[in-house]
């Protein structure tokens, strides 16, 4: 098999507009033939995509997206070969979810505050699952002709300094790793060229992400360009982790790159599926190359 597999996309179970049967339909008629589901902080979306990967053929990789606070900035940690079952995982994706529900009230008032009356009964009416989170703020603004898409509305009002920005309260990094581990899994860093963090920050937080058992860095994103991928690669490199590879795929609507799109990893780079062929985490055996 030489496809490259995506190992991040979100369904209807967050903030992706294709609920995960729709999500694995599509991935599998694109040519996708392992797809990881990472919602952000639930793991309800992964039955139903099971089910639909069954049938039609393609690997899941149950995972998950989980939202961290550090360095001031919010970071997310990609959990992939996850037991949705382990009790550790439930507790604490649970509590991310009741922060979750509260900031979505406090942004609907910030931004009622600076004009945009009924944004929470908005973002709620665009959320086909139980978690609301900013993307859905931002659709119905756009729906309410404030800005001329997503994009533009976290830059105008979602983002730090912004009217509708309520800072991030997440898990820790140690928390977020040692729930992924306990669930069986593997914790990469997600979309690192988003955070705007400096060398030595970087180098900072890969090397804790390591120190406390993660193992892998996303160095092919949807919202990478091609010279992060090989910034990317060579810290997966210098910092000893595995690189992985997912579009962050929330529809066709919204996507930075189409399903099964993604470019092959720079050289040199171990990806983080490389023993997977041995059955690693009693998945069953798939072969890359």
């Amino acid at each position: 098999m030489n496809r490259i597999p995506d190992l991040h996309s979100h369904s209807t179970a967050s903030d992706g507009t294709l609920t995960p049967e729709q999500l694995v339909i599509r991935a599998w008629a694109a040519g996708v033939e392992v797809l990881a589901l990472t919602d952000h902080d639930t793991t309800a979306g992964l039955g139903a995509a099971a089910s639909a990967a069954a049938t039609c053929g393609l690997v899941l990789v149950p995972g998950v997206e989980v939202s961290v606070t550090w360095g001031g900035r919010t970071v997310h940690v990609v959990g992939l070969h996850i037991d949705t079952h382990c009790p550790e995982l439930a507790q604490g994706l649970a509590g991310l979810r009741a922060y979750r529900d509260w900031r979505a009230q406090e942004i609907g008032r910030c931004l009622a505050r600076c004009g945009i009356a009924g944004a929470y009964d908005g973002a709620l009416a665009f959320a086909r699952g139980p978690l609301i989170g900013r993307t859905h703020f931002a659709r119905f603004i756009v729906q309410q002709g404030r800005a001329k898409n997503v994009a533009d509305v976290f830059k105008h009002f979602l983002v730090r300094g912004k009217p509708g920005h309520v800072p991030g309260d997440w898990a820790t990094l140690e928390d977020a790793v040692s729930w992924i581990l306990a669930a069986g899994g593997q914790a990469v860093i997600a979309h690192p060229g988003r955070y705007g963090f400096k060398r030595a920050k970087m180098r900072e937080l890969l090397g804790g992400f390591r120190e406390l058992g993660g193992v892998g860095v996303e160095v092919i994103s949807g919202s990478h360009s091609r010279d992060d991928a090989f910034v990317f690669a060579r810290w997966a490199r210098d910092m000893r982790l595995l690189a992985s590879a997912g579009s962050d795929y929330h529809g066709p609507e919204e996507a930075w790159i189409e399903l099964g799109r993604l470019p092959a990893l720079p050289p040199g780079c171990t990806p983080i599926w490389a023993d997977w062929t041995n059955g690693l985490h009693g998945q069953r055996a798939v072969g890359f190359s």
